[in-house]
């Protein structure tokens, strides 16, 4: 082999082997870009994911604020003094407040109102009287055992077998309304118009009549259109007194229309950002003593927009 030949066979492998480095050195830094697309990519969903939970912490913080100043605007008064409506706005942490609250006597409680009682609200609400019936019989067995009237249990598992369902009856009382859904008979139509008017937290067999939606003072046993005029015209206007209501409601049934005074309020926070974001939570509580001023019963975000 001449030295001419060898060098330029060393030159070929030299040549060579800068092509594979440069080869390399191009694989090398194509995969440093895409780690960096990738951590970049990383820490822009970072950046959402704490800008979400700083905003989802900070409407959390002002529903909280919302219900202690509703809580102790009602436990500033007195029991009997209490506004059954109570409203009012407040600017707090760069955002402003609408709170409101209700007792929850202005519901019809699914553990405790009688079977006439649901089924008239529930036929208000659209459901035929048969369908309305029917399903406020199944909500009576779903809250506790039902009796026929020869004295035996009804087989209210075998209903739900026959209705093709997977699981059977509590028979045992509702911790929750939206329990209702599972109740058979109940349509999800008909469950989305009734939540609104039910509750598992009045504890009476009635309501407060002055106070109660139009819906549900339609739904009293015995009500009739001219009564429920004349009720809803003047009721704002007239004292609580049993006596003067139960001659106001004169052929409806009473008994519906009374209700024990609950310690239970549900209070709606409505929150409004200067950004346009909106966030609604609505949370009832049962007010208490010193020691412990108030407690939760339920806590729900109702309504979030931006």
């Amino acid at each position: 082999m001449t030295a001419e030949s060898y060098d330029e066979g060393s030159s070929a492998r030299q040549e060579s082997r800068r092509g594979f480095v440069i080869v390399a050195v191009l694989w090398l830094l194509a995969a440093l870009a895409a780690l960096v697309t990738i951590f970049s990519a990383y820490l822009s969903n970072s950046a959402r994911a704490l800008v979400l939970n700083d905003t989802s912490l900070k409407a959390e913080a002002l529903i909280t604020a919302g219900v202690e100043l509703a809580a102790y605007r009602l436990l500033d008064a007195k029991k009997g003094e209490r506004p059954p409506l109570n409203a009012f706005h407040i600017r707090l942490g760069g955002a402003r407040l609408s709170i409101s609250s209700v007792p929850e006597t202005t519901r019809v409680d699914l553990n405790a109102a009688p079977k006439e009682f649901l089924a008239s609200l529930l036929s208000v609400l659209g459901a035929s009287e048969e369908d309305a019936k029917a399903a406020a019989d199944r909500i009576a067995a779903w809250r506790g055992r039902t009796t026929t009237a020869s004295g035996d249990d009804q087989d209210e598992e075998a209903r739900y077998r026959a209705a093709g369902k997977s699981y059977s009856p509590r028979q045992a009382p509702f911790p929750h309304v939206n329990e209702l859904a599972l109740v058979l008979g109940m349509t999800p139509a008909l469950v989305e118009r009734a939540l609104p008017f039910v509750t598992v937290f009045n504890g009476s067999a009635g309501v407060d009549v002055l106070t109660a939606p139009p819906e549900i003072i339609a739904a009293l046993p015995g009500m009739t259109p001219l009564i429920l005029k004349d009720f809803l015209d003047t009721r704002a206007t007239r004292p609580n007194d049993p006596a003067a209501i139960k001659a106001a409601l004169s052929t409806a049934d009473t008994k519906a229309a009374t209700a024990q005074k609950s310690n239970a309020y549900r209070i709606l926070i409505r929150l409004h950002f200067a950004d346009g974001r909106e966030v609604a939570s609505e949370v009832v509580i049962a007010l208490g003593a010193a020691e412990e001023p108030y407690q939760v019963l339920s806590w729900q975000i109702v309504a979030a927009r931006g």
